[in-house]
């Protein structure tokens, strides 16, 4: 009897949960809770209310130039039919 006892809770612990009750979000939470979207603040809050921007923390992309390259930036999505070499004997 304790045996089976014991294999039943460890099943039972091994088993996932069907439902989303583990996954926090602002339904399920308190009124004051904001998730957010997992972005980074680009600044901070001032006393009297205004938002600051620092500039180090803006994210910086660098682009190689690209005159004179030959592939087009556009991927069709119905390409040509090609003959490879193998087809081709």
């Amino acid at each position: 009897m304790p045996l089976g006892l014991l294999l039943g809770l460890a099943r039972a612990a091994r088993r996932k949960r069907t439902s989303s009750l583990d996954i926090l979000s602002s339904k399920r939470a308190p009124r004051n809770y904001y998730k957010g979207k997992n972005c980074k603040p680009t600044g901070f809050h001032t006393r009297k209310g205004g938002y600051v921007v620092v500039q180090e923390k803006l994210p910086n992309y660098v682009v190689p130039d690209l005159t004179g390259f030959k592939l087009k930036p556009y991927v069709s999505q119905c390409p040509i039919e090609m003959k490879t070499a193998e087809e081709a004997n």
